[in-house]
């Protein structure tokens, strides 16, 4: 797929996809057009707003009607259109498409551009090499925290916000190099790590090498003496996701913090949509889609955080948030050490040979379909109830569809079985150099058609029955010599 896209184009795409990422942070500071995009008079908008169409209907938010009216569209681009695509791309691109278009990566790379070194070795950095899913992870939740309370609404919090990552990146790419910012700090990280699993639905397999040994995002340079591609890798990180992801998955599974990273992003998605609720009253308040140009946002932080049964419940709105949040991450990381324990336990009474690591490959795997297919259930939603009926359900479709593939691809996967289809080259290669009628025996078939367990038994059983098939054929040669010898 993607990884085999010349670095060439990827540049330009890059490129691209960087000056509209550029726009939009200018248009957060500066915007004196798109409101015209959202105004209910104007004859044509690309960015309609029904509630505006009618003064009649209004957004209730606890106690407070608030009319919508025109605003800039920003804030609505960034949270209605790009987050929901990002997620989309990744899981069923993979995270190797994702990297290497990504242009907060593409502008951390600027000190390498430069040919400026790494000023630290990460491999020095124990810490933050067996802790960074505890550091992603509490970065994710500060981060949407944040977002609840201000950035939502906010263009120039919102600026400043993606400004203030975007030189945090270029920070820890100067001090430590290749992708580091990506692999220890990168709050989007791990959600890469969550929704791709060993592989994006339409992923390549970073174990299978390709003509010139670059996998999947790997980290690569056009040599301008020969103009190919070759490694850039400074090996910032063992067992590399850009790699090899599978690889990656597998050696990281049991690592400090996998589980909370896993099981904790369900319980974020599920508090950061029903807080909305929890908040109005009503789940108007998200799918109209005003939360992302909510004026005043900032002003309500010390306003009443919950609301129920028409009565708001006097906890300030900056502390229901991360209680909230907590409370769900809490729930979640509970229901899924339970479910990985006791499914354990069932799993091993039917298939006896199952290990802890493959239950919990499964319950990994079955939180990844859960979360996905909920965040588009509310991710994007205030955006996707604009389009006709129709188009709404086939994007339903579209998403439960890929999710299940990927799903019923992943459940089976074992480390057992990556490794075994690491040493499928190496059988080939060993069994293609035996004196074997391999289509008179396999009935037709070629190696190529064979399992990697089929290999495996062959290139064990093979090149110890040849040997004795020859030695008996000489004995049988021998004895038939005899009688000839003797007679003359």
């Amino acid at each position: 797929m993607i990884s085999q896209i010349s670095e060439k184009k990827m540049h330009y795409l890059r490129w691209f996809i960087l000056i509209g990422w550029l726009l939009l942070i200018i248009s957060l500071f500066y915007d004196p057009i798109s409101h015209h995009l959202t105004d209910p008079n104007a004859t044509s908008g690309i960015f309609p707003n029904e509630i505006a169409n009618d003064p009649t209907q209004c957004v209730q938010i606890q106690q407070e009607c608030i009319v919508d009216s025109t605003y800039p569209i920003g804030t609505r681009i960034f949270w209605g259109k790009l987050v929901p695509s990002a997620i989309l791309i990744i899981f069923v691109l993979g995270h190797e498409a994702w990297r290497r278009i990504c242009p907060l990566y593409f502008v951390s790379q600027i000190t390498v551009a430069l040919g400026l070194k790494p000023l630290l070795n990460i491999k020095k950095n124990r810490w933050l090499i067996a802790n960074h899913f505890y550091l992603q992870f509490g970065l994710l939740f500060t981060g949407l925290v944040a977002r609840m309370l201000l950035i939502n609404s906010h263009r120039v919090a919102l600026g400043i916000y993606i400004i203030l990552t975007i030189l945090a990146a270029i920070i820890v790419v100067a001090v430590y190099g290749g992708r580091s910012w990506c692999h220890y700090v990168c709050p989007l990280g791990v959600v890469q790590t969550i929704l791709t699993g060993p592989r994006g639905l339409l992923g390549s397999k970073g174990n299978i090498k390709s003509a010139n040994n670059i996998t999947q995002s790997m980290c690569r340079i056009v040599d301008p003496e020969t103009g190919e591609e070759k490694s850039n890798c400074i090996n910032c990180k063992s067992a590399c996701m850009d790699i090899d992801s599978e690889k990656s998955y597998w050696e990281n599974i049991k690592k400090p913090g996998r589980r909370l990273v896993q099981y904790g992003y369900l319980g974020l998605c599920m508090g950061f949509f029903v807080y909305f609720f929890l908040y109005a009253g009503n789940w108007d308040y998200y799918f109209s889609g005003i939360w992302h140009h909510e004026e005043h946002l900032a002003s309500k932080i010390l306003d009443p955080g919950f609301y129920f049964f028409d009565t708001s419940i006097n906890i300030p709105k900056f502390i229901a948030v991360p209680y909230t949040l907590a409370i769900f991450v809490g729930f979640s990381c509970w229901i899924g050490t339970t479910l990985e324990r006791n499914l354990f336990s069932y799993w091993k009474k039917q298939e006896p040979n199952i290990t802890s690591q493959q239950a919990r490959h499964r319950v990994f795997s079955l939180f990844t379909f859960l979360v996905f297919n909920l965040f588009f259930v509310f991710g994007g939603r205030s955006e996707i109830i604009k389009l006709p009926v129709c188009f709404q359900l086939v994007f339903n479709a579209f998403i439960l569809l890929v999710s299940t593939l990927w799903l019923y691809r992943t459940w089976y996967r074992s480390a057992e079985l990556y490794k075994r289809e690491n040493l499928t080259k190496q059988f080939r290669r060993k069994l293609g150099k035996l004196p074997v009628d391999y289509a008179r025996i396999l009935k037709g078939k070629s190696l190529g058609d064979l399992t990697p367990d089929q290999l495996e038994v062959l290139a064990k059983v093979l090149p110890v029955v040849i040997p004795e098939d020859s030695r008996s054929q000489n004995s049988n040669s021998n004895r038939d010599r005899t009688p000839l010898a003797s007679g003359n």
